[in-house]
């Protein structure tokens, strides 16, 4: 029996001891050579593209079975500039063999050295990556292969085991012959450490994209005994042009229907303009600010699936400005949005377009394209989209106008877009209105309301239009409507109507009691003064009306202790034209703005016509000479002092009150 025990191990190992010497002597003996025009043919067939290798064909048995492959070549399809689609100058692959019995894959070394992938496009459009993977003899349109039957989904391995994975010195080409373009990431380097389905997976790449480095570091997994089964957790770090830093922490399940990700995502500070710099670009917009998008960081949830995307816990630090926002997007074809923003402050004048220069340096910030030149707006992405967004700042600037508390909510559905509501504080007053935007048809219609209640009119104007035209508490209620985008069309088609109130408050510019006796007084020109004129007043309202751009008033009206104004006429603002009858009266008193019995005086009525841009001014002689009759009439000296010849009226006149009237146009 002994006997018999010791012949078997003898025997066994002398199997061995065959099989170690055959699998050593092998690589030794056979001319492996031979078989690589096979195996250029094979490759050839299964891509469609010519396939060549150059360098040796060098095979391991055991214990690693594995082959070193050198100058490979995958060619591009005929008509295309670049000879190779694909090239690599070695790569070495050794797997160990008893572990294979048992499915387990133990790779001791997988290294890829220098890979070359080449991407052109002709002039034409067809790029070499095309019909990658058809067969040779077979035209796209032919019929496919019947499918295999699926697979339950389960690995054909148990284990993974990876020693060594590294793809070294890679480069990857652009070439965009219609565009006359060729970009490169070039010193591609990617390791990949403790290579298993039970750890997590060290990745570590770097790169030069257009010369610019990008660098990936972290680790991803672990995968489980089968992968795609149970969520992947990953943590990365993303470094960019040595200056953008981006973390990505979370998971990923590709075992749900759709695909979910749970990820967390952090941009640390980084500076915009920076960037730009070194991509040797200039930003999208110049900014009045050179200072401003020099400081930008943003972290953030991401959640949800392909399908539908949740942003939560948002945070935005831009420049000065602190923000938190939240979002929720799905059905992208629209999309669907629900958005919220909340601004501590901003000073959007920084991030606006400084004013433009035409060749002699005046300002033509203000200049618009003419509407023949206006390209007609689809509005069809509008009518798709679905949204709900509500935006709240602390604090905000635009325009040089300072405002508080601002408020807004803007919801769309079905191409009509609505504003309700919008509040904001302002200049010791407030504003709340609501608007309506109907984009179904070519030609948008708008609508809106807005109340204004204590505002300070004058240092607003002052702030906006840098000029002095009115002071006092503006309260307002306003209604308009409107068809089109160009403004052309808006003038024509401007309707609603309003009341404007001024209360405890001044026309600067014009001395009414003055102009009433002395027209030269009136503006200030009889003698430089010392304070700029101005018409105090206790009370004025202006109610109008705005039909298809022609903006009517019947009844407006100034209250002040010496002198009462009233003003009826029209304005048409696709002309810009005026027509106004302006007619003030003294008060003989002051014993109260309430006296209306002992108001009485010379009533001297101004008539405003001609345009925005050159209005004219004149008396009305004929109504004011009427108002005499029955009355001693004034001595000639008086009457010279009333009523100054025309020339000097229509100059006098025009020069005092033209700015007023066209600053308040140009609004």
């Amino acid at each position: 029996m002994n006997k018999a025990v010791k012949w078997m191990f003898i025997i066994a190992g002398s199997l061995v001891a065959l099989i170690v010497i055959a699998v050593a002597v092998l690589p030794m003996v056979i001319d492996v050579e031979k078989y690589k025009p096979q195996i250029e043919q094979q490759v050839t067939k299964a891509t469609g593209r010519t396939f060549k290798l150059g360098g040796d064909l060098k095979p391991s048995i055991f214990p690693w079975i594995g082959v070193r492959l050198s100058d490979l070549h995958l060619g591009n399809p005929s008509g295309f500039k670049e000879k190779d689609f694909v090239s690599v100058e070695s790569f070495e692959v050794r797997v160990k063999l008893l572990p294979l019995l048992s499915r387990n894959i133990e790779v001791k070394r997988f290294v890829m050295n220098k890979p070359v992938i080449v991407l052109e496009k002709r002039k034409d459009g067809k790029g070499g990556w095309e019909d990658l993977g058809q067969p040779a003899g077979k035209s796209p349109g032919q019929a496919k292969e019947k499918p295999a039957p699926a697979s339950t989904g389960e690995l054909p391995i148990k284990g993974l085991l990876v020693g060594e994975f590294a793809i070294t010195n890679g480069l990857i080409v652009w070439l965009d012959e219609a565009g006359g373009v060729r970009k490169e990431v070039k010193d591609i380097d990617l390791v990949m450490t403790d290579v298993s389905f039970d750890k997590p997976i060290g990745v570590a790449f770097s790169a030069l994209a257009d010369q610019k480095p990008v660098t990936l570091n972290g680790s991803i997994g672990p995968l489980g005994a089968q992968p795609g089964k149970i969520p992947v957790p990953l943590e990365l770090a993303i470094r960019l042009l040595n200056e953008l830093d981006v973390k990505l922490t979370g998971r990923i399940d590709p075992s749900a229907t759709p695909t979910k990700f749970d990820l967390a995502v952090n941009v640390a500070e980084f500076s915009p303009r920076k960037i730009m710099d070194q991509l040797g670009r200039k930003l999208p917009l110049e900014t009045a600010d050179a200072k401003v998008l020099d400081a930008v960081a943003v972290s953030l949830k991401l959640k949800g699936t392909p399908e539908n995307v949740v942003v939560s816990e948002g945070k935005l630090k831009l420049d000065d400005s602190q923000a938190t926002f939240s979002v929720q997007a799905s059905e992208f074809d629209k999309p669907n949005l629900k958005v919220d923003l909340t601004l501590d402050r901003i000073d959007l004048d920084r991030y606006l377009p400084p004013p433009a220069k035409d060749k002699a340096g005046a300002d033509t910030s203000k200049k618009t394209p003419t509407d023949a030149a206006a390209q007609k707006t689809d509005y069809t992405p509008l009518r798709r989209l679905v949204m709900d967004a509500r935006f709240k700042a602390g604090e905000l600037k635009v325009k040089k106008a300072s405002m508080q508390n601002l408020e807004v909510r803007v919801s769309a559905r079905n191409g009509i877009i609505q504003m309700d509501p919008l509040k904001v504080d302002l200049y010791k007053g407030n504003i709340a209105g609501t608007g309506t935007v109907n984009v179904q048809k070519d030609k948008p219609a708008t609508a809106m309301e807005v109340a204004i209640n204590g505002i300070q009119a004058g240092q607003l104007i002052k702030d906006v239009m840098a000029k002095e035209l009115i002071e006092g508490a503006l309260a307002a209620e306003i209604g308009l409507n409107f068809t089109g985008d160009a403004p052309d069309l808006i003038r024509q088609t401007l309707s609603g109507k309003g009341d404007l109130r001024f209360n405890d408050g001044a026309i600067v510019g014009i001395d009414l009691a003055s102009m009433v006796r002395n027209v030269q007084t009136a503006f200030g020109l009889a003698q430089t003064p010392s304070e700029k004129p101005r018409t105090d007043f206790a009370e004025l309202q202006v109610p109008f009306s705005i039909t298809n751009g022609l903006f009517k008033t019947d009844a407006s009206r100034l209250v002040s202790p010496l002198i009462r104004v009233l003003a009826a006429g029209s304005a048409d603002l696709a002309k810009e034209t005026l027509d106004f009858r302006v007619e003030p009266k003294f008060v003989a008193t002051i014993q109260g703005q309430g006296d209306t019995a002992q108001r009485s005086g010379i009533i001297v009525p101004v008539l405003v016509s001609g345009s925005f841009a050159s209005p004219t001014f004149k008396p009305d002689l004929q109504s004011m000479l009427g108002q005499q009759l029955g009355q001693p009439l004034p001595d000639k000296e008086t009457l010279k002092k009333m009523v100054p010849s025309k020339e000097e009226t229509n100059k006098l006149l025009q020069d005092g009150v033209k700015g007023l009237l066209k600053g308040l146009g140009n609004q």
